[in-house]
């Protein structure tokens, strides 16, 4: 009972191991034929597959050129858009004082594009008159007849002076007839250079509602966060918004206004490049600046949506696109096969120096990192689908770096294993031992190395964090392999005959690493004659490495028990 408990606890972790490879196969497996998003084999960044480059104009209100601080903010905001789109390992760069060129890899599509080309000139203004997006009335004749575009008859500025942006009388005879006949699908209608200190005209993105609204309340650079979630309260999906000071105390007083309005009046519109993004409805007053937006029609992917852009919608600067192409891989596929031999040649390398240092125990190291890499491919896969992760040149030299820090766990592994059979333990429990010495120090080294990946991540460039992504990653598997095949291996192997019985050639044998050390405080005779040559000299060598890695304590023991010999040999020859 005592050896089979081992034994149960390998083949339960194998069989766990097998369990987490099915798993990963089988999520990859249906995001490639249910959800029809994911792919066998791991995606690709701009430096090996090419992709899209979209070039933006930067444009001020007065038309000057905009300031490198105005234009670092922009390229900051864009990025965290385009990694909010799930699109990684992209480049965004200032070119000239206007420009801001990304390049995101493989081809975009018209969301993910639209969303980066858009200006993002984010207002909050109050709802004053809202209806569906009809610009047509039925005649007197019973004909369907669009209404006329206001003359210059109507009176376009109040009669009577607002007191607030929710006042009635910014809406004017002229804008009251421009709001009949705007129509939302005209070109020619675009409300994203809309005075901000008087009402505007505005529709909705899919053009069903239109609105009055009225001044700019407040503006998208006083939202500090926006994030999405499921309230189980109410069983609906709703956004989170949080202000900031200033924006706390200015959306306080506006719903205190708005909560005593009636109809549409109570609503309050995000107002993005002309657009309504949303207009929902105040419900009471927010002193908090945290207030959320739910309603029946909002599901995870349109809060999700909703709170990205209320997040980073508050460019400093309006875009025009200049130009939207398909470039080239900047190192191509060339780079990547070098890549890949570079990783077979190291692989080639470990496994011929396990080979002669560990005999057998090597191809417990080769299939150790066989099951690595396969772990390691399809999380990949998985990773590209769930998080748009793309394999980028830095990415593989990340994965080759691995491959030297999991050849260091094997060796303090099987170093520790060959302590113990110096010290006269048998493979069995010199495997247990054995393990229990050296996961402490390969965990401690791997908590570095995943320590120093993270660090990396957060602070490097972005062509730096696919490195340290696929370093982090990796040693999370190496870790991972070690305890749920590695160890177990081990302990299986080392109840064979070959290992266990201490083959020449299964590296374990305890003669040829010079165990010498029997019983406590007694040790093997070592031979006087120093041998030059052959079996002798090797095997002379080993114990004399023995005997260095004997402890103190274990060296006065030999000591003191070979004086007591010697003294009671001379009394028993005076006798």
């Amino acid at each position: 009972m005592a050896t089979s408990t081992p034994v149960r606890h390998a083949w339960r972790a194998l069989i766990g191991l097998v369990a987490v490879i099915a798993v990963l196969f089988g999520v990859n497996a249906l995001g490639v034929f249910v959800f029809e998003k994911s792919s066998w084999t791991p995606e690709l960044a701009l430096d090996l597959q090419g992709g899209t480059q979209i070039t933006l104009s930067a444009q001020t209100e007065d038309g000057a050129d905009p300031s490198p601080e105005q234009l670092q903010q922009a390229v900051g905001i864009i990025r965290q858009r385009v990694d909010a789109s799930g699109v990684s390992e992209s480049e965004i760069l200032t070119e000239g004082g206007r420009n801001i060129v990304v390049q995101v890899p493989g081809t975009i599509d018209q969301e993910t594009s639209d969303r980066l080309e858009a200006s993002a000139q984010m207002t909050l203004r109050p709802v004053l008159a809202a209806s569906q997006g009809a610009n047509t009335f039925i005649g007197e004749d019973g004909t369907e007849t669009p209404y006329p575009w206001p003359t210059q008859s109507l009176a376009a500025t109040p009669a009577t002076e607002p007191t607030n942006a929710s006042d009635l009388n910014w809406v004017t005879e002229e804008l009251a007839a421009q709001f009949n006949a705007f129509d939302c699908a005209a070109p020619q209608n675009d409300p994203s250079k809309a005075d901000t200190d008087a009402a505007m005209i505005a529709c909705d993105a899919d053009g069903f509602t239109k609105y009055i609204l009225g001044p700019v309340e407040l503006d998208g650079s006083h939202i500090d966060d926006a994030t999405n979630g499921y309230d189980q309260q109410r069983a609906q999906w709703l956004v989170q918004l949080d202000f900031d000071d200033e924006g706390t105390k200015i959306f306080g007083e506006i719903s205190k206004r708005l909560v005593t309005m009636t109809g549409s009046q109570r609503q309050f519109a995000f107002v993005l490049d002309g657009l309504v993004i949303s207009a929902p409805e105040m419900q009471a007053q927010i002193l908090d600046g945290r207030p959320s937006i739910s309603g029946p029609t909002l599901d995870a992917e349109g809060t999700k949506a909703l709170a990205e852009q209320l997040k980073f919608g508050a460019l400093p600067l309006s875009f025009e696109t200049q130009s939207n192409s398909q470039i080239s891989a900047t190192l191509g596929t060339q780079q990547l096969q070098i890549g890949l031999i570079a990783a077979l040649i190291g692989l080639a390398l470990v496994a011929l120096y396990s080979l002669i240092s560990y005999r057998a125990l090597g191809v417990v190291i080769i299939a150790s990192l066989a099951v690595m890499a396969v772990i390691t491919y399809i999380t990949l896969c998985i990773l590209a689908w769930r998080m748009g992760f793309r394999l980028s040149l830095a990415g593989v030299a990340g994965l080759i770096v691995t491959i030297g820090f999991t050849a260091d766990s094997f060796i303090v592994y099987f170093e520790r294993i060959r302590d113990e059979l110096r010290d006269g333990k048998s493979v069995t429990a010199a495997v247990e031992d054995g393990w229990d010495r050296a996961k402490r120090t390969i965990y401690i080294s791997k908590s570095i190395n995943v320590l120093a990946a993270v660090v990396l991540y957060v602070l490097a460039d972005s062509s730096v964090k696919g490195f340290a992504f696929t370093l982090g990653l990796t040693t999370v598997i190496d870790v991972l392999i070690f305890i749920l095949f590695t160890h177990p291996v081990m302990q299986l192997l080392a109840r064979t005959r070959f290992f266990g019985g201490g083959h020449p050639f299964s590296g374990m044998n305890a003669e040829a690493l010079g165990a010498v050390y029997r019983e406590r405080a007694q040790f093997k005779a070592v031979p006087t004659t120093a041998a030059s040559r052959g079996k002798a000299a090797k095997d002379a060598k080993s114990r004399g490495e023995a005997q260095r890695r004997q402890t103190i304590a274990e060296r006065k023991a030999a000591e003191a028990s070979a004086a007591r010999n010697a003294t009671t040999t001379k009394e028993r020859n005076e006798d």
